[in-house]
Order: C-alpha cells, then sequence, then structure tokens
C-alpha cells in the first residue's frame, strides 16, 4: 500500500515539476447528495437541481486564480487538474478552496498548460474545491464521475455563472482543462451548458484533455459534437497520451470506448504523424528553470481500438504508475504537443469569426 501512495505521489509530482509536501486538513464537507437534472415539463428548459452544499464565493477575487485583462475577442475558461496529493489520514477528501498547497500547485501547472491559450484568448481560471487525487485512484468511469458531483460541482458552476454574468460580455469562448480539470470540463459540457444553451452556442471548441470522452456519452448527449478535423468549432478536441506498453494497462483517464483525435495532424483515424510535424513542445530549462518551447519531442498516432494518442518518440514524460499504466505519457498530453495546440487554438478561433 505504501508502494502505492508512493507512485502516485511521484505522478502527480512530476506532473507539477515539484515535489510538494502533505497539505492542510479540514475539508469544507457538505452533505451529499445525489444530483438530479431536470427537464420542465411546462418550457422544455433544462434545470439543474441536487447541487451539494454551498458554493465559494467568487465574487472575491481571490478565489481566481487568473482574471485577465482583457484584449482579444475570446475568452477561456481553464479547469487545472489534480493538484493535491496527501495520504495521511487527517487529509481532506475534497480540498478547501483556500489550501495553500492547492493553491501554489495550481499557479505552477497554469504556466505549463493553460499559457497555451493565452496567446488567442483571456484565460479565466478559478480556484475550486478539489478532489484529492489519493480519494480518486480507486474509482473509475460512472463512479469517478458522480464522486466530482459534490462541491468540485458546486463551485464550478458557482464559478461559471459569475464569469458569465460579470466578466464574459458576450464574447466567444472555449472551455478547457486537464485530467480532473477534464473530467469537470466534460460534467459542465454535458449538464451545464446543456441549461445554458445560450452560453454553449458561443462556445468555440472545448478541450478536455487528458480524460476520455465517451461514444457512449457523445450518444448521451447527441448536440454535443467530437471534433473531425483542425477547425471545425462548437466541437470536443480531447486525447490522452501513452507509450505502446501502455497497451492493455488499467488507467483512472481511459475509459472504454474513449475517443480522441490527433495532436499533430488532426485526423480521427490512425493516419501516422512523425515528429517533423511537431511544431514544438514546452520543456522546463534545467539551469534557468522556465519553460521553453524546444523542437517537437513527440510523434502521434491514435490507437482506434483504445482510443488514445500513442507516442513512441519521448521518454522525458513516461510514467511507471499504479494509476496511469506503466507507460502513461499523461504528464505530456499538453506539453508534447505544445505549440501545435497553441496553432489549433488560433485556427479554430479564426474558424468561429469568420463563420459568425
Amino acid at each position: 500500500m505504501k508502494r502505492k501512495w508512493l507512485a502516485i505521489l511521484l505522478a502527480l509530482g512530476m506532473l507539477l515539476g515539484l515535489l510538494g509536501g502533505c497539505g492542510q486538513s479540514g475539508a469544507d464537507e457538505g452533505t451529499v447528495n445525489e444530483p438530479v437534472a431536470t427537464e420542465d415539463s411546462t418550457d422544455g428548459s433544462y434545470k439543474i437541481e441536487g447541487l451539494v452544499g454551498t458554493a465559494s464565493d467568487y465574487s472575491d477575487k481571490n478565489n481566481w486564480l487568473n482574471i485577465p485583462e482583457i484584449t482579444k475577442e475570446v475568452d477561456t475558461f481553464y479547469i487545472y487538474p489534480t493538484v493535491f496529493a496527501d495520504p495521511s489520514e487527517d487529509a481532506p477528501d475534497i480540498v478547501p478552496i483556500d489550501n495553500e498547497l492547492m493553491r501554489t500547485n495550481a499557479q505552477g501547472i497554469f504556466e505549463q498548460q493553460a499559457s497555451v491559450y493565452e496567446e488567442s484568448t483571456n484565460v479565466f481560471a478559478p480556484y475550486y474545491r478539489q478532489s484529492n487525487l489519493i480519494a480518486l485512484s480507486n474509482l473509475r468511469g460512472d463512479d469517478l464521475m458522480q464522486y466530482q458531483m459534490q462541491e468540485q460541482r458546486t463551485d464550478l458552476y458557482a464559478a461559471l455563472d459569475y464569469y458569465f454574468e460579470n466578466y464574459n460580455d458576450g464574447r466567444p469562448f472555449i472551455l478547457a482543462g486537464h485530467s480532473q480539470g477534464s473530467i469537470m470540463s466534460i460534467i459542465v459540457l454535458g449538464d451545464y451548458m446543456q441549461a445554458h444553451p445560450e452560453y454553449y452556442e458561443r462556445m468555440v471548441a472545448a478541450y478536455p484533455i487528458g480524460f476520455s470522452v465517451t461514444k457512449k456519452w457523445l450518444e448521451e448527449h447527441p448536440y454535443a459534437k467530437f471534433a473531425e478535423g483542425a477547425d471545425d468549432t462548437g466541437v470536443i478536441v480531447s486525447w490522452n497520451t501513452e507509450g505502446p506498453g501502455n497497451k492493455g494497462q488499467d488507467s483512472i483517464v481511459v475509459e472504454e470506448g474513449a475517443v480522441s483525435i490527433n495532436p499533430l495532424n488532426w485526423k480521427r483515424d490512425d493516419t501516422y504523424a512523425g515528429v517533423e510535424e511537431n511544431l514544438g513542445s514546452l520543456v522546463q530549462n534545467e539551469k534557468t528553470k522556465k519553460y521553453e518551447i524546444k523542437d517537437g519531442m513527440a510523434d502521434a498516432q491514435i490507437d482506434t481500438e483504445r482510443g488514445v494518442v500513442i507516442c513512441t518518440t519521448d521518454k522525458v514524460f513516461v510514467t511507471n504508475s499504479e494509476i496511469f499504466g506503466k507507460e502513461s505519457l499523461h504528464n505530456g498530453d499538453y506539453a508534447l504537443y505544445y505549440a501545435n495546440l497553441q496553432k489549433n487554438v488560433a485556427d479554430r478561433i479564426d474558424s468561429y469569426l469568420k463563420n459568425k
């Protein structure tokens, strides 16, 4: 058991580019209710019910990781991944919004991931009560989604409400995340956006990278479309990255029926894309500790059966983890294809603005 927690903590440390200590305890616990979304019988509108606990206050700017100056025509609403793992007995399962370790780690991951959207958009990012990675480690599928329907969901819906009512000013937007942030993005797409079609129609694209969007989920949400190419809009763009050795391995982020798009050639089939198609990867300079875009380190080919992107050329981001698999590249989902993703965001925005 000790070895398992060590592997989980190591995986998180590699993702953050640091190894954090244990976090604060004292979770803000609410009563866990079964979330229910209903269709109103009188007007057909979709209503959200069953939110757990009291939402954090997003009129307080201290509860935002980033509120940008408005310099672009399009926004991004970014949801950070798991940045807290504490196996101690008194650690919270759901981390309080004011937990300093979570906030510090979220700031670090913002530079590695959310920065990809800053060239083309105004990036908004709330702090939110999120799950301790240890609490998620044995959950899969519907159980994992259900677990995230607690205070995590309550906070993000409140942040979205405040963002659209006070910050967005009618601009088109991108919804983006990674890992746990992508679980939450998928919940938002399947629940919050269904209740708010007036917002959804302004969505340029959603990038829930690093967690599976499945065929089953798409069938259950027919208004949501997965991307078919490099510049279609109003679509979902997602992938999970693995080495070939992860075939058949259990991974918390890869579900049965997963679908992915190739982040180099933007195709859905198994057409191979070599490193020459990679515009650049984001890596940390060992001397300066700053992040730099260097020549692309990664190729990409979709395993259409498993629904993931296979990379055969990178070893820097490979993680042997009990929850991600022995050859996971989960930590490199953004970094390996950074410049291609940056260009793709610009291309989809250009397509959206030309056709609106």
